[in-house]
């Protein structure tokens, strides 16, 4: 693909040791404006579309993070021997950028992802960028890549950074040295059904984490170990799947990459952070917007039978923002909720939140960083 000229960054340079071409960060705040690349907008799915440029930056073990810089995007190269393709020593985070109208950008509570990276790190025994290092180094990735930023209202430009040990490792221990990566891509809706009712199974036999291992940071192995119960659900014509815990496979824990919240009366109720579940920024958010707006807002335990009289039930995350759950099926008996589509309190804490991040309502918390 041909590439718009950024003249928002200072020169470009030759790496000898990777033949791409990379560039330092001068004036991310420059007014000059970049043409929209040339894609259907209007037909944006979830799926990766190659950008521009991707930011990097390595520390070897025991040291910190100093110096990164944006280079062309493509493939990386990695010892076979690395940490994260041997043991999984692998973080990673997602979040979202939204252009306005009047042309600024928008990024949703990036200190947030910074922060949750670095407790995610610690548990993973890897050196992680300082918050503000994790700020910057999107603000870099996502101004380099702009006129790949969907028109308002089209879409979003999904940021993925990724923490891994890129170091060579045989024996188990932690990677002698490390990579933080950022790359970007426009999406559309996760679900294809959209801002749609999704069917949910509630799984039974398999359990995305247990207490004491790693469901509370966002590891990459966490992942890859819910693809069998997802794909077997997706076979039978289910959205996703819920899990439970794998103690007393009674309580809600979460969907295989959201947050779950459950609705009665005047009351949200959402399983409470407690080490199997990851500390969603849109669920943290959701809380908030929710008590701004009248409603009781309770973290518990929630017993999966709650699911039989709920009036409601939804779901959070970066990706899916608020996806309004139609029918859940547990044991083969099959709970629809609502006759009208899309639930009240979802679809008002979905406007609520959308219209906060897009930047059409004022940002009365704090929550949005504007690129100009």
């Amino acid at each position: 693909m041909e590439l718009q000229k950024q003249t928002r960054f200072a020169s470009f340079s030759n790496h000898s040791n990777n033949n791409v071409n990379s560039l330092r960060v001068a004036s991310p705040t420059s007014n000059v404006a970049s043409e929209l690349a040339d894609i259907d907008w209007d037909n944006l799915g979830f799926g990766l579309m190659p950008t521009d440029y991707m930011y990097t930056m390595k520390c070897s073990q025991g040291e910190t993070f100093s110096k990164g810089e944006l280079i062309r995007f493509g493939n990386i190269e990695l010892s076979p021997s690395a940490g994260v393709l041997n043991y999984g020593q692998g973080l990673f985070e997602g979040l979202k950028a939204y252009r306005k109208h009047d042309g600024n950008i928008l990024l949703f509570r990036p200190e947030e992802n910074g922060q949750r990276l670095r407790l995610g790190a610690e548990r993973m025994c890897m050196p992680a960028p300082t918050v503000d290092q994790f700020v910057e180094a999107v603000k870099a990735t996502v101004l380099a890549n702009e006129r790949w930023i969907p028109p308002p209202g089209k879409g979003s430009l999904y940021i993925r950074p990724l923490l891994m040990g890129s170091g060579a490792v045989l024996g188990l221990a932690p990677s002698p040295e490390y990579t933080f990566l950022i790359y970007v891509s426009p999406v559309g809706n996760y679900f294809k059904e959209g801002l749609a009712p999704i069917n949910l199974i509630v799984e039974t036999e398999i359990h995305r984490a247990t207490p004491g291992g790693t469901g509370g940071v966002k590891t990459i192995g966490n992942y890859a170990a819910v693809l069998q119960a997802q794909s077997a659900a997706k076979a039978k014509g289910y959205s996703d799947v819920l899990y439970l815990d794998s103690i007393n496979k009674k309580y809600l824990e979460e969907v295989s990459s959201c947050n779950v919240f459950v609705v009665k009366g005047n009351v949200i109720s959402t399983p409470a952070i407690k080490g199997t579940i990851l500390p969603g920024i849109t669920r943290k958010s959701i809380l908030d917007v929710a008590l701004s707006q009248g409603f009781q807002v309770e973290e518990r335990h929630v017993a999966v039978e709650e699911l039989l009289d709920a009036d409601e039930v939804f779901c959070t995350g970066t990706a899916v923002v608020v996806s309004p759950v139609g029918s859940i099926t547990y044991l083969g008996k099959r709970v629809s909720y609502g006759s009208e589509g899309v639930g009240r309190v979802s679809q008002q804490l979905y406007s609520a939140l959308t219209s906060l991040q897009m930047g059409l309502t004022e940002d009365k918390m704090g929550w949005i960083v504007e690129l100009k």
